[in-house]
C-alpha cells in the first residue's frame, strides 16, 4: 500500500509500520512487517513467514518508480506473490505500479470486495439509474468539476450546485458575488453548461439564498441575503435556508443521488448548516428507498461530521477516483484486473 506523499524516498512519518501493528491487534494470526517492499528486505520477510500469515510491505511510495508505474520495479513487486487483490477504489484512477503495472507480471488479478461495491454503486447509478436522477455538485472550483458535469448532463434530471463553484455560475447569470470566491475564467464555461442543461432538459439548479460574512472566519459578522443583495465587500460562504429547503425537496423526490461536494465552508461551524441540510435530505431520501451515494473525499467528511454515515446506501472511499468514474474515465486500476 501506499500512504501519504513521501516524495519517491523513504520517511519514517509515512511508514506502513503502524498499520501492521495495529492490523495486528484485529487478526488472530502472526502480522510480519518488512521495512521495504521490494528487495532483500522484502524477501527475507516473506519467505520467513508461516502459511496462514501476514506480511505488510512498507510504503511503496518510498521508490519513486512507483508513481511512475516503472516496469522493473512492477516486476518486483509481482515477484513476492501468485495472485493479485485490488481493494483500493481509492487508488484505482492512478496507474501506478502497485496499482496497475504489478498485472503485467500478476495473473489472475483481481477485484476485492470493497472496489467491487464501488463499481457496483457507481456503475448501477450513471449506467441504470432509478429516476428522478439528482447529481449534487459542490466545492471550490467550477474546474475541477467541468467534465463531470459534462458527463452527467446526459445522464441526470437535475443537477444541483452549490458551495464556491456556484458563484461563477451566479456572474454567469449576471448577478454581483461581492467576494466571494470566483474564477473569472470559467464565467463561458459556466454559461455553456447551463445552455446544454436547458438544451438537453435537464434542471440545473442554483442556490438563491446566502449565508454571507465580512470576513473567511467563523466568528465573522454573518446574514442571510438573497442573490441580489451579496454585498460588495462581504462574501458567502455558505447556502441560505431557503435554498436548503429547495435543494432539500429536489433530493428528496429522487430515486437515486449522486454527492460530490459541500455546499459552503462545512470545516467552520458557522457556514456548516447548508452542508448538514443536504445530507440530512440524502437520509430522508434513502428512508423513502432511493440509492443515495456519497462521491468520498470533503462530502465524506461532511457526512461523518454530521453522523449520518450509516444512514445512506454508499459512503465511496475515493475523492478523486469516483469523480473520475463519474466523469466516464476508465480507471486503470479497474481496466488492468484480469475479465471474469
Amino acid at each position: 500500500s501506499h500512504l501519504g506523499r513521501p516524495k519517491g524516498e523513504p520517511n519514517p512519518e509515512f511508514s506502513l509500520k503502524p498499520v501492521a501493528d495495529h492490523l495486528a491487534g484485529l487478526v488472530d494470526t502472526k502480522v510480519h512487517f518488512a521495512e521495504d517492499c521490494v528487495g532483500e528486505k522484502a524477501t527475507s520477510v516473506i519467505e520467513a513467514a508461516e502459511p496462514g500469515e501476514i506480511v505488510v510491505l512498507e510504503n511503496v511510495r518510498f521508490h519513486k518508480e512507483e508513481t511512475a508505474n516503472d516496469e522493473a520495479f512492477s516486476k518486483q513487486l509481482a515477484e513476492h506473490a501468485e495472485v493479485f487483490v485490488n481493494d483500493a477504489f481509492g487508488s484505482s484512477h492512478r496507474a501506478h505500479a502497485s496499482v496497475a503495472g504489478v498485472t503485467r507480471f500478476l495473473q489472475p488479478a483481481a477485484s476485492g470486495f470493497l472496489l467491487e461495491k464501488e463499481i457496483k454503486y457507481l456503475s448501477d447509478s450513471v449506467n441504470s439509474p432509478e429516476r428522478p436522477f439528482v447529481a449534487i455538485l459542490g466545492g471550490a472550483k467550477v474546474s475541477d468539476k467541468i467534465p463531470v458535469i459534462e458527463s452527467l448532463i446526459s445522464k441526470v434530471d437535475t443537477i444541483i450546485i452549490g458551495g464556491g463553484m456556484a458563484y461563477t455560475f451566479l456572474v454567469a447569470n449576471g448577478k454581483s458575488v461581492g467576494k466571494s470566491l470566483l474564477q473569472e475564467e470559467m464565467i463561458p464555461v459556466a454559461k455553456d453548461l447551463m445552455a446544454k442543461a436547458k438544451e438537453a432538459g435537464v434542471n440545473l439548479m442554483l442556490p438563491f439564498d446566502f449565508v454571507i460574512a465580512d470576513d473567511f472566519s467563523n466568528d465573522a459578522n454573518q446574514e442571510i441575503v438573497d442573490e441580489d443583495n451579496i454585498k460588495d465587500d462581504w462574501e458567502a460562504l455558505d447556502i441560505g435556508p431557503q435554498t436548503s429547503i429547495a435543494f432539500g425537496n429536489a433530493i428528496k423526490a429522487a430515486k437515486t443521488v449522486v454527492w460530490n461536494g459541500p455546499m459552503g465552508v462545512f470545516e467552520m461551524p458557522s457556514f456548516a448548516e447548508g452542508t448538514n441540510a443536504v445530507a440530512q435530505a440524502l437520509v430522508d431520501a434513502t428512508k423513502f428507498g432511493a440509492i443515495t451515494i456519497i462521491g468520498g473525499g470533503d462530502s465524506a467528511s461532511a457526512i461523518k461530521n454530521a453522523g449520518l454515515s450509516d444512514q445512506v446506501s454508499h459512503v465511496s472511499t475515493g475523492g478523486g477516483a469516483s469523480l473520475e468514474y463519474l466523469e466516464g474515465k476508465e480507471l486503470p486500476g479497474v481496466t488492468s484486473l484480469t475479465d471474469k
